[in-house]
């Protein structure tokens, strides 16, 4: 059964991981790939990555991703949204660190940003704005 536009917007606020998908050009599948991401109910979906990685410049050529999030548990429930890149800018070390306190415990947050940003580097943050949805609720 499909989500209201509540349940879906109040699932798609909650820290999941996503897989998010991108197209890699007419002889390849997409890309797809897990990532943190983070969304209010009623915004766009931003999330950072690596700048220059091929995730970045196939995001940079597609101008557009799907990102689905989903729960395997006491519940089966899923949210994908697919839209467009509405805005691009520099990603910041406050960009990361409000990110990894979305996923991780607190006393976490500095240790993995050290390691973050000495190994992932420049970022760069992407806006996706929502303009499909498909949900449902698979629980029986």
């Amino acid at each position: 059964m499909p989500l209201s536009e509540r349940e879906r917007q109040e699932f798609l606020a909650e820290p999941h991981v996503a897989a998010l998908s991108v197209a890699a050009g007419p002889a390849r599948g997409p890309l797809v790939v897990p990532i943190w991401y983070q969304y209010e109910p009623g915004g766009d979906v931003w999330f950072h990555t690596p700048a220059g990685s091929r995730k970045a410049k196939l995001i940079d050529a597609a101008g557009r991703v799907s990102l689905m999030v989903d729960e395997a548990g006491a519940r089966v429930r899923y949210v994908s949204v697919e839209g467009p890149i509405v805005r691009t800018e520099p990603g910041t070390v406050e960009d990361v660190r409000t990110m990894t306190a979305r996923y991780l415990p607190a006393d976490k947050v500095e240790p993995y940003l050290e390691f973050a940003m000495a190994q992932h580097g420049e970022q760069v943050v992407y806006h996706v704005r929502p303009q499909r949805w498909l949900s449902a609720d698979l629980t029986g």
